[in-house]
């Protein structure tokens, strides 16, 4: 008797997922990597979605809202994903906007108006309005990633809402769709339009109608009961439908945070793009006096009108994320940053000057400084943008969260209010120096980072009577619970408390008149969850801390802290900019899941466990990592200073322990000792790599795409070359402070410096090694290499083998132990390997204090060049230079001491700012990232290349980019080192430094 064959019930949500992938041409994504990298924005809130949609474009969207209705699925449109307030995380559909639906469709220069997709990025909108003169005049300081349907479901506003308004004010009209389907252009809409869609019949004849009715029935209400506040942005904008307003659905729908509707297209009102600009900035004793001037300085008409307190200014110190212009701010503890604009740079100039003899005649004159230096004006323009990032996670205090963060009053009462607010906080036990105050002054809008504690029961109480008394006292004050980042759960079971009972009533009414069912964005804003359920952390949040390989020393030495970095912020998300480093695979992809964001909330849901059960374990999180380039942009570039890289690493390190790991991991991971190996035979080796007939098999063995060409072996490692074999002489008889090294050629006056022999350079490329040599020694120095092999252990750190990383580097630090304590400066060439000894080293072995020196000892060629010799004068070099700055480099050393070193050869330097390469060291190569890696490298690197003169230097010094750029586009790429010592060939400097006098070829070009 055979059985019968079992057969499982589709689910709903099973059935709503084959429906959605049926008729929607875009991605419909249900795996658990997908929804999970969904479940949070920057708010405190979490939901896992059943399902992700990307929609092709309109149209598409409307295919899947009509499966949700068919289906009975709630659905939530989303944008950026950086709403603060739980805005765009639900369960049931998440219709993420910004992949697809990113088009300008048309331009009307005449009129300053654009129609476009909700998904574009306001970044690129203004740079696709650049060339006309224009931009949309609101500005958040999430402006390169949020997109206009989410401004337009906000009502977002930035800096700039000071001198244009929210969003509500550049709104003209938007093309919106019910969950019903009923589908319409809402605006303006004058008698006669009204009649007409009256007559039209319907259901938008049936939502006029009603809403006019809920006007006309309420005029005092909408009239009395509305702030009248430059920055009211709680509750629907109903008073915008009163007669005075135009009776404009729009508007009346802008900021009602996809509970009402979807927007598929939206007309925009433009502005000009100002011509000049000019800055002061205003330094007070505290941050509540800066709000006392506030009345004063917007007598004077500015653009912009900014605050930023002491804690906010000493994080940005701390982080090193504004500069120069932290330190050029005026003496106080509180600032107004003040900047206005006109049509020619003296009336801009004029007007700051006037607001600085204004200020002077006070009887308190606040410390000024005036600024009309553009960069030093947009540097501190990013000191305020990049308040949320600076203040989220410092090290060694308490995390910040939102909940508070930005309260709005009458511009007249600011300062009261900051001094009331600041007594809330003490009596809550929220540290003066842990809690920042900054925002948009000029408009009475203010953010707080608040170190609310979101994971006990007394701390979420804290948290919840807090917000309670502060809603309260905004009240009081006449102002708004939300002046620019919307209510969703955050603040809409506060709404009463603003509106009354009355008002919020009418918003119900509005919410059963377009969503009666609650599909649309539940529990937000109208009958909302309460603002301390479905918390992303909450009283559930317990987990046993991992013992990890490195040491996380800015989470306190936990990988749970690390991973809760992450703020939403959705910097990693810019994908069009050709001076975007961080995250070459969202740029490439335009994918969340491979986002630094989206790989770092799928670490928490790691670390939470309900969602992600598996742990370390976990195949979604290894796929999330697969296509992270390790490039370490996010490292810098990240506001909250998220790591992926070593998030990466550390992660393979466990998910692969004591498993068999992909083959790239044994062929790639290990090459300094293939290197080594292969080095006693190269010409042999060569030969069966660069062979038709062997090096498809081999590539297939070693886990290597098979579109790429296999590196050659050099004919001669550096370190075997005569040359190369006296300096490791010279290193060997150095040993020991008392060593007699009479009998070796020392060139050099400057001291002895150690070159490091790293395996790309020394194995690959030696040619890099000996113009090294030349140029140190005609700078003065006595140049060593260590005597036996050494490795900084890159490439096991990037295949995640940490523990034989770490034993590989305690060896290297045995052999250089006597020079790191004698100071000796150690040259590092190949930029990755330098950022191991720089950053990752310290992490891996953070209390070995040798480890420590060498992280302090290890240069750049130009830093010690620039910083031990400045008084040498490069060789002249006459030639125009594309240069790819190594994405390691970027983060850990910086570019400065390149830049002026160039500078001082007569390097006409074009510094590429797109970031990684894409090759990316092991990444590029292995199996199934070589359309990633080329795709990075074809944003800004191989079309730059491609184009340039055949007499334009392209100048790397990493050996994946000068690899990537020769496989992909023929042109031979050269190191800082070559290019100066062909400098050194061509014009010898006076007086007969020592050089050796040759070339030095590269194995490839033999």
């Amino acid at each position: 008797m055979t059985e019968k064959p079992t057969t499982t019930t589709p689910t709903p949500e099973d059935r709503l997922v084959t429906a959605l992938r049926s008729r929607v041409r875009g991605e419909v994504r249900a795996d658990l990597g997908s929804r999970g990298a969904y479940a949070v924005d920057s708010s405190n809130y979490r939901y896992v979605p059943t399902v992700v949609v990307n929609p092709l474009d309109p149209e598409d969207a409307v295919a899947a809202v009509a499966v949700c209705r068919e289906h009975d699925a709630s659905l939530v449109s989303r944008g950026g994903g950086t709403s603060l307030a739980g805005q765009t995380t639900g369960p049931g559909v998440v219709i993420d906007w910004s992949r697809h639906c990113t088009r300008v469709e048309s331009v009307d220069v005449e009129r300053r108006r654009c129609v476009v997709e909700p998904g574009i990025a306001l970044d690129d909108l203004n740079r696709a309005l650049g060339p006309h003169g224009l931009m949309y005049g609101p500005k958040p300081s999430t402006h390169r990633t949020c997109t206009i349907g989410g401004m337009i479901g906000n009502n977002s506003c930035g800096s700039t809402a000071q001198a244009y308004g929210k969003t509500v004010d550049n709104v003209h009209r938007l093309e919106v769709l019910t969950y019903d389907g009923t589908r319409m252009w809402v605006g303006p809409t004058s008698e006669e339009e009204f009649v007409a869609a009256v007559d039209g019949g319907g259901r938008p004849a049936e939502i006029h109608q009603a809403l006019r009715g809920l006007r006309d029935e309420n005029l005092q209400l909408l009239r009395t009961r509305y702030p009248k506040i430059p920055r009211r942005v709680s509750g629907y904008n109903l008073d915008s439908l009163l007669p005075e307003n135009h009776f404009d659905l729009a508007r009346a729908l802008v900021g009602s945070e996809g509970t009402l509707v979807t927007v598929l297209r939206a007309e925009l009102e433009l502005v000009e793009v100002p011509k000049a600009t000019a800055m002061v900035v205003l330094g007070f004793p505290d941050i509540a006096d800066a709000g006392d001037a506030v009345p004063q300085v917007v007598s004077h008409d500015p653009w912009l009108l900014e605050g930023l307190d002491d804690v906010l200014i000493d994080l940005e110190r701390e982080l090193a994320l504004a500069g120069d212009a932290v330190e050029d701010l005026p003496k106080g503890r509180g600032w107004l940053v003040v900047q206005f604009s006109a049509d020619t740079q003296e009336e801009a100039d004029g007007r700051a000057k006037a607001l600085l003899r204004d200020v002077e005649g006070n009887e308190h004159p606040p410390t000024t400084r005036f600024y009309d230096d553009s960069s030093h004006i947009e540097e501190l323009v990013r000191v305020r943008e990049a308040g949320l990032g600076a203040t989220a996670h410092p090290s060694a205090r308490h995390d910040t969260w939102p909940g508070w963060e930005d309260s709005a009053v009458p511009p007249e009462r600011l300062g009261e209010y900051l001094r009331e607010l600041r007594t809330l906080f003490d009596e809550y036990g929220y540290r003066e120096d842990e809690t920042s105050i900054y925002g948009h002054f000029g408009q009475g809008c203010v953010h707080c980072s608040i170190p609310f504690e979101l994971r006990t029961a007394d701390g979420i109480a804290n948290y919840h009577e807090f917000t309670t008394r502060a809603a309260h006292l905004v009240v009081q004050y006449g102002g708004s619970l939300s002046g620019e980042h919307g209510d969703g759960q955050a603040r809409g079971d506060l709404l009463r408390v603003m509106f009354g009972d009355d008002v919020v009533a009418l918003f119900e009414q509005v919410k059963d008149l377009f969503d009666p069912h609650d599909r649309m964005n539940p529990g937000k804003v109208v009958r909302p969850n309460p603002r301390d359920t479905h918390l992303r952390l909450g009283t559930d949040y317990a987990h046993p801390e991992p013992r990890t390989e490195f040491g996380f020393p800015h989470d306190d030495g936990r990988f749970s802290r690390a991973v809760l970095r992450c703020a939403g912020i959705g910097n990693c998300r810019t994908s069009s900019s050709e001076s975007q480093v961080m995250c070459p695979s969202y740029m490439v992809t335009r994918d969340e899941v491979h986002s630094t964001r989206g790989r770092s909330r799928l670490l928490f849901e790691m670390m939470r466990g309900d969602a992600i059960t598996d742990g370390w374990r976990s195949t979604e999180v290894r796929d999330a990592l697969d296509l992270c380039l390790a490039c370490k942009g996010c490292k810098s570039d990240c506001p909250v200073g998220v790591d992926m890289a070593t998030y990466k690493v550390e992660f393979l390190s466990h998910h692969y322990r004591h498993r068999v790991r992909p083959a790239a991991h044994y062929s790639m991971g290990w090459l300094p000792l293939t290197a080594r190996v292969a080095a006693r035979t190269p010409r042999a080796v060569n030969r069966l790599t660069q062979s038709r007939l062997t090096a498809p098999l081999l590539k297939r063995l070693g886990g290597i795409a098979p579109e790429r060409s296999l590196p050659a072996f050099a004919e001669e490692p550096f370190t075997a070359s005569d040359r190369g074999r006296r300096l490791t002489q010279r290193f060997s008889k150095a040993i020991g402070a008392e060593a007699d090294r009479s009998d070796l050629d020392q060139p050099g006056d400057r001291g002895r410096v150690i070159l490091w022999p790293d395996t790309f350079s020394n194995y690959f490329h030696p040619s890099v090694l000996a113009s090294a040599v030349d140029v140190l020694e005609a700078a003065g120095f006595t140049v060593e290499v260590p005597h036996e092999p050494v490795c900084c252990g890159l490439t096991w750190i990037s295949t995640g083998q940490l523990r034989t990383a770490k034993r590989v580097l305690r060896h290297t630090v045995s052999v250089l132990r006597d020079d790191l304590r004698a100071g000796t400066p150690v040259v590092g060439l190949e930029p990755s390997c330098t950022a191991v000894f720089r950053s990752d080293g310290p992490e891996l072995l953070p209390g070995d204090e040798d480890v420590r020196r060498l992280a302090h000892q290890t240069m750049t060629l130009a830093e010690l060049l620039r910083g031990r010799a400045p008084d040498w004068r490069p060789p002249h070099v006459d030639v125009d230079a594309i240069v790819q700055t190594h994405c390691h480099q970027h983060a850990v050393m910086g570019t400065k001491p390149d830049d002026e070193l160039l500078e001082a050869a007569g390097v006409d330097a074009d510094r590429l700012g797109s970031g990684c390469c894409g090759l990316a060291g092991n990444f590029g190569f292995e199996r199934g990232h070589y359309d990633v890696s080329v795709g990075a490298a074809e944003r800004v690197l191989l079309p730059r290349v491609r184009d340039a003169e055949a007499s334009t230097v392209v100048l790397a010094d990493g050996f994946s980019c000068r690899t990537q750029v020769e496989q992909e586009t023929g042109r031979h790429a050269v190191h800082l080192a070559e290019l100066l010592a062909r400098g050194l060939r061509e014009n010898p400097p006076p007086g007969g430094a020592h050089t050796d006098q040759h070339d030095h070829p590269r194995s490839e070009e033999k």
